[in-house]
């Protein structure tokens, strides 16, 4: 397991070969499709706003560790912190996640 990254699995609604962690778990270069948000009302809003919406397609453009990671969703690069991008979680192929 490389370091920075950090991996949530769950059970339900996963194919082989597919499994769904946090946003702010995928490397640079990463992709993933959003599945769902954990979050109140207000950031489920907010994310849905920057383009954050189910079946989404998300690339991970910059992500060093800590502070801001950068991520291309719907052709905009969105900033966001590793507390929000933790909240996102993706739908990703295996062979993506450790890049």
């Amino acid at each position: 397991m490389e370091a920075g990254y950090y991996k949530e699995r769950f059970v339900s609604g996963v194919n082989v070969g597919e499994e769904l962690i946090s946003l702010s778990g995928l490397l640079a270069g990463g992709q993933g499709f959003v599945h769902t948000l954990r979050g109140g009302h207000e950031f489920c809003s907010r994310m849905a706003n920057l383009g954050f919406t189910t079946g989404a397609s998300v690339t991970v453009v910059q992500n060093i560790g800590r502070g801001p990671m950068l991520v291309s969703v719907r052709g905009t690069l969105v900033a966001l912190g590793r507390a929000e991008a933790a909240k996102v979680v993706v739908k990703t192929i295996l062979d993506k996640v450790t890049g």
